[in-house]
C-alpha cells in the first residue's frame, strides 16, 4: 500500500481577508527559493521542521527547566540572568542552534509552549478536512482556499492535489506564488486554480539577484506565460525602503504590466512593515534581517496613482 502524500505545513490560517477575494482560507507550506532580507514569515523560508523558542511564554529554568537535559546533543544549557517583560530576574535556556536537529524533544518537554516545532506534515486529507469547515463562509462570501508558502509550488505535487480536491468541492483557489519554479509547474496547477496571487519584488534581475538570491527572468516570463494563458493575476509589489521604492522602479513596473492588462485583476501595493522581527528572533537565527523606516503613506499615494495612470486597477494593501 503506498504512503499518503503529504505536505510541510506551518500555518492553516482561517478568516483570511488579504489573501484573494472574499473570506479565504489560506494554508502556508514551508520551503521557499527566494531569501527576502525583509521576509515577514522567515519560519517559512527552510524546506524542514524548525525549532522555535518564544521567551515571553517562557517561565525560565528556576520555575521550570523541563528542557535542560532532554536535548540529545545538549544544545540546551543555562543561559545567563535576564530580565523577563515584569523586570524581573529571570535565567532563560540558551539554545545552540548549531547542534539543534529540531528533534522535538525539548518541545515535548515544554509545559509553557516556550518552545515548539513549526513545519507538520499533513495529508491532503487532513487538509482537506480543515478547509471544509469553512466552505459556508467561502459561499457566502464568494472567498475560498489560497494555498500559500513560502513557495507552495516547491511542494508541487501535494499543492497540486490539494487544489484539485477544492476544485471538487466547488472551492474557487488561488495561488500565492514567487513565481521561481518551472513553467511545467505552473503549467499543472493552472486548470485548478482561479487566481495567481503573483509577487513581483523587482525589475532589475542584477539588483534582484544580489538582493534576493536569484535573478527574475523567470518570474517574469512565467507572469507572461500565466497571462497568454488565460490565468487570472493579482500582481503583488512590496515596496521596500532603498530597494524599489523609487519613481524609476515603479515606471519600469508600469510599463511590464500594461502588458498583462487583459489578466490583470489587480495590483496590490504592499508596504514594508517590521512583522518579521519578532519570528526572526523565534528561530534563533544569527543572521541579521532588514530593518528600515516603512514608506509614507504620501510615497504610497504616489505610487499607487504612478500605476493607476497607466490604467491598471491597484490597491494599497
Amino acid at each position: 500500500m503506498s504512503k499518503a502524500l503529504t505536505g510541510k505545513i506551518y500555518d492553516i490560517q482561517g478568516f483570511s481577508v488579504q489573501d484573494g477575494p472574499g473570506i479565504r482560507t489560506t494554508v502556508f507550506l514551508k520551503g521557499c527559493p527566494l531569501r527576502c532580507p525583509w521576509c515577514h514569515s522567515p519560519e517559512s523560508q527552510e524546506f524542514f521542521t524548525e525549532l522555535n523558542w518564544l521567551q515571553i511564554r517562557c517561565l525560565g529554568l528556576e520555575a521550570c527547566g523541563l528542557c535542560l537535559g532532554v536535548c540529545p546533543h545538549a544544545a540546551i544549557t543555562r543561559g545567563p540572568v535576564a530580565e523577563n517583560a515584569l523586570g524581573e530576574e529571570i535565567i532563560y535556556p540558551e539554545i545552540d542552534k548549531s547542534k539543534c536537529d529540531n528533534c522535538g524533544a525539548c518541545a515535548a518537554a515544554c509545559k509553557a509552549t516556550a518552545l515548539y516545532l513549526c513545519g507538520t506534515d499533513k495529508t491532503v486529507a487532513e487538509v482537506m478536512h480543515r478547509l471544509l469547515r469553512d466552505k459556508p463562509f467561502f459561499d457566502e462570501s464568494g472567498g475560498g482556499v489560497t494555498v500559500s508558502g513560502g513557495e507552495c509550488l516547491c511542494q508541487p505535487g501535494f499543492t497540486l492535489e490539494l487544489l484539485k480536491n477544492c476544485k471538487a468541492h466547488g472551492i474557487h483557489t488561488a495561488v500565492d506564488t514567487t513565481g521561481f519554479v518551472k513553467w511545467e509547474t505552473l503549467a499543472s496547477v493552472l486548470p485548478y486554480t482561479d487566481l495567481f496571487l503573483y509577487d513581483l519584488k523587482c525589475m532589475d534581475s542584477a539588483l534582484h539577484k544580489r538582493v534576493i538570491g536569484v535573478p527574475n527572468e523567470l518570474i517574469l516570463d512565467n507572469a507572461k506565460k500565466i497571462a497568454a494563458a488565460g490565468g487570472r493575476l493579482w500582481i503583488r509589489i512590496p515596496v521596500i525602503p532603498l530597494f524599489n521604492d523609487s519613481e524609476a522602479h515603479f515606471l519600469q513596473y508600469a510599463a511590464f504590466l500594461s502588458a498583462l492588462k487583459s489578466s490583470l485583476e489587480m495590483v496590490q501595493l504592499l508596504p514594508y512593515h517590521t512583522m518579521g522581527l519578532s519570528k526572526h528572533e523565534r528561530l534563533l537565527k544569527k543572521e541579521k534581517i532588514f530593518v528600515a523606516e516603512p514608506p509614507s503613506d504620501a510615497l504610497m499615494e504616489a505610487r499607487s496613482k504612478l500605476i493607476a495612470s497607466y490604467g491598471l486597477p491597484v490597491r494599497i494593501h
